[in-house]
């Protein structure tokens, strides 16, 4: 990376990066048959993958944060629910019983370092709103300055706007910033726009580029030589 030692900031993604999803999938949520169940009995269960896939082929289609209540009107309507009432919708949408993510193990140990370093913390999410507060229950809230949601921003990444706001939201310039995300072409754009990038693999067995890593805890190391270069940190 160029300029190696400007990097005061940190600004991460969330899910895949420091968060992972209770019940293995992230959309829908891990309750959404067993919600559907409760209001209406005779759905065969065997059309819920087909509706999922409805549903996913709906949120990819959608150049901004998809509507969440059209997101749960596309898979009722493949379960043969085109009317859904008011307190199934709301249903879906009230917050679970429980958690729907945890942090990794790494995360935490990550974070604290960050944070004894100085190293400023930001949230750059394609998400719906909401994320401060599902952060905050995990006791994870605390360590960043602020979440640029796309939701919240209408837009979404690789939208120059979604990662400005993380950089502003640090008060720090692109080139000070390290972007972080498991999805290779959203780090590219960072790249390309000025920032620092870095892809999170957690399924790779071991780095193939310098320019990725494959646990949190690598994210260290990279951190810390630009601190040990950076006189003025």
């Amino acid at each position: 990376m160029k300029d190696e030692g400007r990097v005061r900031g940190v600004m991460f993604d969330a899910g895949g990066v420091l968060t992972r999803p209770i019940g293995g999938r992230w959309n829908p949520r891990y309750d959404f048959e067993g919600i559907v169940m409760t209001h209406h009995p005779q759905v065969r269960e065997g059309l819920f993958p087909e509706a999922i896939e409805a549903g996913q082929r709906f949120l990819d289609a959608s150049t901004a944060t998809a509507n969440r209540t059209d997101y749960h009107r596309t898979m009722l309507a493949a379960l043969g629910i085109d009317c859904p009432s008011e307190q199934l919708l709301q249903h879906l949408e009230a917050p679970a019983a429980g958690p729907t993510i945890e942090p990794y193990p790494d995360v935490r140990r990550v974070l604290d370092q960050l944070q004894l370093w100085g190293v400023r913390m930001s949230i750059v999410s394609d998400n719906w709103a909401g994320l401060e507060a599902t952060f905050a229950s995990l006791d994870i809230g605390h360590y960043f300055e602020g979440f640029a949601i796309s939701e919240v921003l209408g837009c979404r990444k690789p939208d120059p706007r979604m990662y400005a706001e993380g950089n502003r939201l640090l008060g720090l310039e692109p080139h000070e910033c390290l972007f972080i995300d498991d999805d290779p072409q959203l780090v590219a754009a960072a790249k390309d726009l000025g920032y620092h990038g870095v892809t999170l693999d957690r399924d790779a067995q071991q780095s193939t580029t310098s320019d990725v890593i494959v646990s949190l805890s690598d994210l260290l190391p990279i951190i810390e030589a630009r601190r040990a270069a950076d006189s003025t940190w």
